[in-house]
């Protein structure tokens, strides 16, 4: 079993959000979703979980590995909507990972709110996710 996911962009905010089960056979997939996140856009990224059903040790692992990733590109992951088995633990040289309880109250972090695609934001996903 994968994951799909979908990259969005405005100004300078990322959301990626991620559906289905981050387990040991999507954590390639997520590494590749979190490559695109890299190569695009600038800023933080907050990482959806809303449409994630579970996550395995290795998918907690692949998570913190994004966190260090996108430290080097002078970027920062935030959580929003963690899933209910359990809290992310990252390991002890990971950069701080902000958990919010949801998307709504992520984007308000930063000043933002769920809104229609705005002017000038851009969207990527696999061919699994929904469209709008």
């Amino acid at each position: 079993m994968t994951i799909d996911w979908r990259y969005t962009i405005e100004q300078d905010l990322g959301v990626l959000s991620v559906a289905g089960y981050l387990g040991p056979e999507a954590v390639r997939r997520f590494s590749g979703a979190i490559g695109w996140v890299v190569a695009r856009g600038t800023g933080p990224v907050v990482l959806d979980l809303t449409e994630l059903r579970s996550w395995s040790a290795e998918g907690q692992l692949a998570i913190t590995e994004a966190a260090r990733r996108l430290a080097e590109s002078g970027r920062s992951l935030e959580l929003a909507a963690i899933p209910a088995d359990g809290s992310l633990v990252p390991a002890g040289d990971c950069p701080d990972i902000p958990v919010h309880c949801d998307l709504a109250t992520a984007l308000a972090a930063h000043g933002r709110g769920p809104s229609a695609p705005a002017e000038g934001q851009q969207e990527w996903r696999t061919d699994g996710w929904p469209a709008a």
